[in-house]
Order: structure tokens, then sequence, then C-alpha cells
């Protein structure tokens, strides 16, 4: 038996989410990425949040696509 990762460092959910470690920082500066935590230094992103963010951006024709950076 498998065991889900619930909680994730910066690191792991860039891999998740197939991004590079800075392209996610800037998300969380700009704002416009997943939601997540801080535990002193540590960021923290919860899984079920990656999985709604991701299922939040899809779209089914490249006409719904974002114009500019992220996605609202």
């Amino acid at each position: 038996m498998q065991t889900q990762i619930a909680n994730m460092r910066r690191e792991q959910a860039a891999e998740y989410l197939g991004l590079a470690v800075p392209t996610l920082e800037k998300m969380a500066v700009r704002g416009d990425g997943p939601p997540f935590a801080k535990l002193g230094r540590p960021v923290i992103y919860r899984k079920s949040d990656l999985d709604a963010w991701i299922a939040a951006r899809v779209i089914v024709s490249t006409s719904q696509a974002p114009k500019g950076r992220g996605c609202k």
C-alpha cells in the first residue's frame, strides 16, 4: 500500500506540478500560484490545494486560455 503525501515542501510541490521551483516562488510573490502555508521558514503546500488549483485551470479550447501570466 502506497501512502499519499498530504503536505509538500515547495520543491516537492514544484515537481508535482511540473514547474521549476523559481517559477513557483514567483507565482507566490505575484499571488497567482496555488495556496500555501508558512510554518516558520518552510513553505508548505497541501496536495488537495494543488489538485484544486490544477482543476481550476482546466480548459477545453485554446480560446479559453488566459491572457498574460497566471489565471484567475
